[in-house]
Order: C-alpha cells, then sequence, then structure tokens
C-alpha cells in the first residue's frame, strides 16, 4: 500500500548539493545540512525526504505543505520592510528534532507516526503569482527546515528576485558552507534560532552546538541580513551564564544583529517546563543590551515587555519603530531610509 512518503518521493528533483564519494558503489554525501549525510542507494538522509534512488540524490521539489501570507514580524524579522507581508511557505521533513517543536506536524514527519500533511501540488510560479496578488514583499521558506529543501526555495528566490521581492529564511542554522555559497545569491536575509549555548542540549535537538554558531559567523561573513532567535525555555537555557554566552557571541560577531529572546509556551513533547515570565525575557533582553548589542527585542508577549518591542536609535535612544505584536504602530525609518530622523546615525537593515 503506497504510504504518503511514496507519494512524496515522486515530487522530487536530482539534487544539486551533493558530492559522489564513490563512484563504482554510488555512494553520495548530501550537503544540505551539517550531517552530511553519506547515503548508499536506497538510503535516506536523516530529514528522510532526500533520498539515493539507486543512481542520483533526490530532493524535494514542486509542492508546499504550508502557505498564507504572514506579518513579516512574525518570522521574526523586525529590520526587514517593517509592516510588509510575507508569502511565506514550507514543506516536509526536518533534520532536527526538537522535543518543543511548534510545527512538528510538518517538521517531524518520516519520524512521527502522527505527523504529515497532504500536500498542495504548486509551481514555483503560481506561488509567486499568489504573493504579487496579495501584495506580499517578502517571500520566506518557513516552517519546517528550508536547508533540506534548499533546490526547491531557490526556484521559489529567483522568480521572487525578478519580481521585486525580498527572499528569507527561516532556519535553524546547522547548515554548510556549500548550502550558504548555494543561497548566498539568490537570499536577502536568514533568520536563525540560538536554540543553547550548551552542547549537551543542542545534541538532544541533533545537532551540535559549533554547528549553528558557524552558520552564524559564515551568514553574517557573506553580507546576508542576519537575525537570531532564543527561544527561553525554563530549565533548558534560561540562566543567566548562558544568556550572557549568547549575548556575548552575538555581539563578537557583529553588535548590530538583532537578538530576538522570545517567550516558550509547553508544546508536543515538551509539556513540564513553565511559560516563560515576562521578567525572565526582561533580564534576558537586558543582558544583551549590556553585553553590547544594539537592537535586543522580547517578543511574543505583545504590550507586556514595554520597550522591549521596540526599534530604537543605539546613539540617541529614539524611538524609531513602534510595535505591538506583530503590528507596527508607528515607523520613523520609512521615510529616511533607515536613518534615524534625530541624530542621522544609519540604522543597518532593508528598509526600501
Amino acid at each position: 500500500m503506497a504510504t504518503l512518503l511514496d507519494y512524496l518521493d515522486t515530487l522530487t528533483i536530482p539534487a544539486d548539493l551533493v558530492e559522489v564519494v564513490d563512484e563504482n558503489e554510488k555512494t553520495l554525501r548530501c550537503t544540505a545540512c551539517a550531517h552530511r549525510c553519506l547515503l548508499k542507494p536506497g538510503r535516506r538522509g536523516i530529514c528522510q525526504v532526500r533520498y539515493h534512488d539507486g543512481e542520483v540524490l533526490r530532493v524535494p521539489h514542486g509542492y508546499v505543505s504550508a502557505l498564507q501570507v504572514d506579518p513579516t514580524e512574525k518570522k521574526p524579522f523586525y529590520h526587514v520592510l517593517p509592516g510588509s507581508a510575507a508569502l511565506s511557505f514550507g514543506m516536509l521533513g526536518c533534520d532536527l528534532h526538537c522535543a518543543y517543536c511548534q510545527n512538528w506536524d510538518i517538521s517531524q514527519f518520516g519520524r512521527d507516526d502522527l505527523a504529515g500533511r497532504e500536500p498542495l501540488i504548486i509551481s514555483a510560479e503560481e506561488l509567486i503569482r499568489l504573493g504579487r496578488e496579495r501584495r506580499a514583499r517578502v517571500v520566506a521558506s518557513t516552517y519546517n527546515e528550508p536547508l533540506i529543501t534548499t533546490e526547491w526555495a531557490v526556484s521559489v528566490f529567483k522568480l521572487a528576485r525578478a519580481a521585486g521581492m525580498k527572499t528569507v529564511y527561516v532556519s535553524n542554522g546547522n547548515a554548510t558552507p556549500e548550502v550558504l555559497d548555494y543561497l548566498a545569491p539568490h537570499l536577502d536575509a536568514y533568520k536563525i534560532d540560538l536554540k543553547s549555548m550548551r552542547d549537551k542540549p543542542y545534541r538532544q535537538l541533533g545537532t551540535v552546538l559549533q554547528h549553528v554558531l558557524d552558520t552564524i559567523v559564515a551568514v553574517h561573513q557573506r553580507g546576508l541580513w542576519l537575525e537570531v532567535v532564543t527561544l527561553i525555555v525554563p530549565g533548558f537555557n534560561d540562566s543567566t551564564e548562558e544568556l550572557w554566552d549568547a549575548a556575548r557571541f552575538l555581539a563578537g560577531v557583529s553588535p548590530d544583529i538583532p537578538w530576538h529572546v522570545t517567550a516558550f509556551h509547553p508544546d508536543y513533547h515538551m509539556l513540564e517546563p513553565p511559560r516563560t515570565s515576562i521578567e525572565t525575557l526582561q533580564r534576558a533582553a537586558e543582558i544583551g543590551t549590556e553585553a553590547g548589542l544594539h537592537y535586543v527585542y522580547a517578543g511574543n508577549l505583545p504590550g507586556v515587555v514595554g520597550e522591549w518591542e521596540d526599534t530604537r536609535c543605539p546613539t540617541c535612544s529614539t524611538p524609531l519603530i513602534r510595535r505591538y505584536g506583530f503590528r507596527v504602530l508607528s515607523n520613523r525609518l520609512a521615510a529616511t531610509g533607515g536613518r534615524c530622523p534625530e541624530c542621522g546615525t544609519a540604522i543597518p537593515g532593508i528598509w526600501a
């Protein structure tokens, strides 16, 4: 009896992100994520959706499992076209297995029998047409892990760029130099989840810390706009020492990297920790600022974290963008090309 995975295998193309390791044995290595899965004929990658068909590595293409128009702030990107709409699409599968995943029903397909959705067959051209009809200025590969479906994302992004749209990744950051080089010509901005500053918790989630730290540095070095999110999970990554480690690391890469510290709520297999308190979010935000980061945001608790929802000038502290949750209430950068109207400081980001 055919399964959903069997069907998805038909919605594939030969991979670009692959290396031939042994021609005689037809052994291939996938380079889409830092697992660098070594695949013999008939084997699947850790993500379950990239597979060796006996001749080539085949990868997802031509469908979505989730599609909607979101505020760009929801990704979250606070320094990318504030107040704009983002056409957001995802596929199935992930290279990690986070116990608190909020999109587990698509990300954990292939691992969890309860995960999986019927795919919507759609072309890249149709996606961009939908985005233009809904006046989206941003196209986002998100919801599941976009690294494992990068060939499809690039197909979409090429058309998005031609249509004048910005392109963004919402990713766990478990990348390789090869995938970043493949993406960079077609990508404007990259959001990375920095889930912990300790290796042991990262191994529990399915990778190692250094891979993500390396990706943060590599994305910045390639000139892509970068924002970083840390979901603060009580008892998992919320110690003052660990928050300082995260803030110092990011400030060492660039003090202009926006750092979003966001609130956890129990989900999927992680139901025991309580919700993140307002006080913990504010403490994390204060640590980020004290460590030298210019733009620190406390997210997903609208209206209760005060100034930590807003963008302020790091030179004169003038409020530049005021927000309530994902809504932009005022934007003083829109008329200045990204400069503070009071002191003239250039605020880094994508404003036009």
